[in-house]
């Protein structure tokens, strides 16, 4: 069942941009896609708020808590963006492209908006279910409040799969419409990504590198081969997400959320902790 939880991560003043000492290049790629969250995210929301009245009172209640993980979901990212812009010349710009960007989405159908959420979610949940399958190779020896951000945010993506889907059936529910939109997706999260990243691994001195980019090719081709199959099913007539098999370890780590305290344990990564399983809580303030 889809659950608000009330999250805050707390973050040093002299925070920096790289928080995979073993692969900087993955730091780069995952802040481009943190530097997107406070745009997409305000617009999924607002999406699936502008249908409410059309849903009936069970997924009415479902979608309200499946915006409120998403407003928390923007609410983090922001901060988190907010310590590392001012670091990365050039990604003030950025952020006014993809601002704009929303804003010209904003004034499309809100049936589009609607199939624009859905596969974005779709999208999401196949990017959490790569990340699982490569946590080890990925996260070892990284910052783990960061780490944590991330898959946190990942976790609330299985969570809350199938509402944005649900959501846009109970509206309209076209197919084609669907698919125009996960394009759409696609390539804005495809193409802000890239151009956050090209400005992190300039900061971070390796924009020439070609062992940076090998890993980075090497990882894009290896996510594209489940975004892409996850986006042709999710098109299919007869598909619902919950035909799709859930990633284990993020659902099970979710449920240690403890709502009475608000916290959730840090994800282990063998970096500032003896612990061998779970490190202490994120705390919300």
């Amino acid at each position: 069942m889809v659950q608000e939880r009330r999250v805050r991560f707390e973050y040093p003043d002299d925070l920096g941009p790289v928080w995979t000492p073993r692969f900087p290049e993955l730091s780069a790629a995952a802040n481009g896609v943190s530097f997107l969250m406070p745009y997409v995210e305000p617009y999924v929301v607002r999406s699936v708020r502008d249908a409410l009245d059309a849903l009936d009172p069970e997924l009415q209640k479902t979608a309200r808590t499946f915006m409120a993980q998403e407003r928390a979901h923007h609410s983090q990212h922001r901060r988190y963006n907010d310590l590392l812009v001012p670091q990365l010349p050039g990604m003030t710009r950025i952020e006014r492209w993809m601002r704009s960007t929303f804003v010209w989405l904003a004034g499309r159908s809100h049936r589009f908006g609607l199939a624009y959420a859905a596969a974005f979610e779709t999208i999401a949940f196949a990017l959490a279910r790569w990340t699982e399958a490569h946590m080890r190779q990925l996260f070892d020896g990284a910052d783990p409040q960061i780490t944590t951000l991330f898959l946190w945010h990942l976790a609330e993506e299985v969570d809350h799969k199938t509402v944005a889907f649900d959501v846009y059936e109970a509206v309209d529910g076209s197919r084609l419409r669907y698919l125009r939109a996960a394009a759409v997706a696609l390539m804005v999260l495809t193409w802000f990504t890239f151009l956050s990243t090209l400005t992190m691994l300039r900061a971070q001195g390796r924009l020439l590198n070609p062992v940076a980019w090998w890993r980075l090719l090497v990882w894009g081709i290896s996510l594209a081969f489940e975004v892409l199959p996850d986006l042709a099913v999710s098109a299919m007539p007869s598909h619902h997400p919950s035909d799709f098999t859930d990633p284990d370890v993020l659902t099970t780590w979710l449920r240690q959320y403890d709502p009475d305290t608000s916290t959730i344990p840090l994800w282990w990564t063998g970096a500032g902790t003896d612990s061998t399983t779970l490190a202490g809580p994120v705390v919300d303030r």
